[in-house]
């Protein structure tokens, strides 16, 4: 969609939209972009330290003259109406000013959802970038959007938007999807000059890579012995889980296993690697979703945490002519795999941003359903009394797991992870055992109401015309 289609029929209307998180990575991306672009621009933006906030926009060559930090809904209203942007430590002023779309982008649940929630409510768009909360109350935030008449979205630029349109183009087309996902945050780049492989700034021996630098006849071998080449390096972020759990609930397409399969592969082998069982692949079933740890040589590309769908060929004749140009087909044939090798974060958000308000249009899906749960296992002996403190660049939960249930193999009192986060343990938990509802002395009465409604209302247990995946 280009933008003479985005702002056909819109007249001169500008676009508004406040930032929440707006200190952050992808708000810096967002707030980056948008002088580039016409009739698109930040009204009030919130972030707990307002005054780093402000270096930040002046560093991007936003003009100091026109941004003002406000303590109060009377100066935020008077800010935007003046045309300027009003900066906020507190999210409740978010909705002192009119706007006409939330990018919510803190990473918090409770904060997040409260904010979101009153966005919708009152009649105001919402595009999430917070996994973490899509991944509790997403679907309860559908219910609202739907009935305040406006859109509740994912980002485009994040990793789940970017897929979901994926899915979304390759059904259009009538592709057999087999397996969709994306790679891992950091590839692994192997150096055969020195036998180690480097993970962003970690570096560790590798040698055995040299070896196994090629599938070879047993393709599962060849990926087992890599994942053991590469055990010093980490595996299995916990974003990455809550990413795939939004793609799920918007696609239907759930996990393969709750710990998902995370190979270490190259960009060429993924249509073999995504291939059922019996045809030499890892999948157990169609219909999954699944990360892959991208392994590469240092002058090879990134697959820069793009997303991928792997389908079933039809006519042979076509797809032997699509692999002499270039395309990913599996060796015997049967498989090809489709792919995006970027995400580019906030630089991407406005499509979504003008989509949302000029045209009511979200970017993902329409219908989110609870298609899977976003869990937690503990990884050792947490006692009565834990906080599961929620921290780190990945909003892990100390001493917790992440794992991707499909729905239907989840308890049903299994607690979303990120409801979890920061609750206190009221009753001891075992190593290896799922958090329960019931575990949770003091999860978040909103998070909680949220989630229960939107199970309630949007489950798939019954009634998923996608069972059988």
């Amino acid at each position: 969609m280009n933008l003479q289609h985005l702002f056909a029929g819109t007249g001169d209307r500008t676009v508004r939209y406040a930032l929440s998180g707006a200190g952050g990575g992808f708000a810096r991306t967002l707030l980056a972009q948008t002088p580039r672009i016409g009739r698109l621009a930040p009204a009030v933006l919130c972030d707990r330290d307002v005054e780093r906030l402000r270096e930040m926009l002046v560093e991007l060559g936003y003009d100091a003259g026109r941004l003002r930090v406000c303590d109060g809904p009377d100066e935020v209203a008077r800010t935007v109406e003046e045309g300027s942007v009003a900066l906020v430590a507190d999210g409740a002023l978010l909705s002192a000013a009119p706007w006409d779309i939330l990018v919510e982008a803190t990473g918090s649940p409770a904060d997040g959802y409260a904010m979101a929630r009153a966005a919708l409510t009152a009649g105001r768009h919402v595009a999430m970038v917070s996994k973490e909360v899509d991944s509790v109350a997403g679907l309860h935030l559908a219910d609202l959007a739907r009935d305040h008449g406006v859109v509740y979205s994912t980002a485009d630029g994040d990793q789940p938007a970017n897929l979901i349109a994926l899915v979304t183009w390759a059904e259009l087309l009538g592709l057999d999807i087999v397996a969709i996902g994306k790679s891992s945050e950091y590839d692994l780049v192997f150096d055969p000059a020195t036998g180690t492989v480097t993970q962003l700034d970690t570096t560790v021996p590798a040698p055995e890579l040299a070896g196994l630098l090629t599938l070879g006849s047993d393709p599962r071998a060849t990926l087992a012995a890599r994942a053991a080449a590469v055990t010093a390096l980490p595996t299995g972020a916990t974003a990455d889980y809550c990413e795939m759990a939004v793609v799920a609930t918007n696609t239907g397409f759930r996990p393969d296993t709750e710990r998902l399969h995370y190979p270490v592969a190259r960009i060429a082998e993924l249509a073999d690697v995504y291939a059922l069982r019996e045809d030499g692949g890892l999948l157990h079933r169609a219909g999954a979703v699944d990360v892959f740890s991208a392994l590469r040589l240092p002058d090879e590309a990134s697959f820069a945490g793009g997303v991928f769908v792997v389908v079933r060929t039809g006519d042979p004749v076509t797809w032997e002519t699509l692999r002499g140009k270039g395309h990913v087909v599996s060796r015997d044939g049967r498989y090809a795999a489709i792919y995006l090798p970027y995400h580019l974060m906030g630089v991407e958000t406005p499509v979504s941003l003008l989509s949302a308000v000029l045209h009511g249009r979200p970017s993902g899906g329409t219908d989110p359903r609870a298609h899977a749960v976003l869990a937690g296992r503990a990884r050792r002996d947490l006692p009565a009394g834990t906080v599961l403190e929620m921290g780190g660049h990945h909003h892990d939960v100390t001493g917790v797991q992440a794992v991707l249930l499909r729905d239907e193999d989840a308890p049903a009192d299994t607690a979303p992870l990120y409801l979890a986060a920061h609750a206190t343990l009221g009753r001891d938990v075992r190593a290896g055992e799922l958090i329960t509802l019931g575990d949770l002395a003091d999860a978040h009465p909103e998070l909680l109401r949220a989630w229960t409604s939107g199970r309630a209302s949007r489950t798939t247990r019954s009634s998923d015309p996608h069972a059988s995946r």
